[in-house]
């Protein structure tokens, strides 16, 4: 009886909370994609991830053609001589990988090019929707685009279109 009581006391405050709270959507994928300066930059972006795949792709190639001329002449080496050649394959494989990582990993250029040109964006777009909901006195902003499990909202809440003429 005392479990139902309790229970019945925190579905109330929790009821109260939730009816409390003045909240809005808004869907900041449609916000970025209406920012033509976004836009360019994620062509930038991409562009530039091509270009670095092509350099990664050719160093990949090379180590490919060492290797395949190395099982050509195998069998005519020397065992020092496989093993040196074999060494310089794992050599050259590792500076490739190293490469790759450098492009592309978590530190990489494209990461570091990615932040330089995406998070100014963000940065507006994140103040421009705390500032609108400081005026209007939303205190929760809920996400629809990063949000998968909402299965409802109401479109009286949702303020995309409102957050995307105060960006502009």
């Amino acid at each position: 009886m005392r479990k139902m009581i309790l229970a019945l006391v925190l579905a109330m405050m929790t009821a109260g909370m939730a009816s409390a709270q003045n909240y809005m959507v808004v869907d900041s994928e449609k916000v970025f994609k209406s920012i033509s300066s976004y836009n360019t930059a994620l062509d930038n972006i991409e562009k530039l991830a091509e270009q670095y795949q092509q350099q990664v792709d050719a160093k990949f190639a090379e180590v490919e053609q060492l290797y395949n001329s190395y099982m050509q002449q195998r069998a005519s080496l020397s065992e020092a001589y496989r093993q040196q050649y074999e060494q310089m394959i794992l050599q050259k494989e590792a500076e490739a990988t190293e490469y790759q990582e450098s492009l592309f990993g978590t530190e990489g250029e494209l990461m570091k090019k990615r932040m330089e040109l995406i998070q100014p964006i963000q940065q507006r777009v994140f103040s421009t929707i705390e500032s609108f909901s400081r005026q209007y006195g939303y205190d929760l902003v809920i996400d629809i685009s990063a949000n998968p499990t909402i299965l409802y909202y109401s479109s009286k809440v949702d303020y995309t279109d409102r957050i995307i003429a105060a960006l502009k």
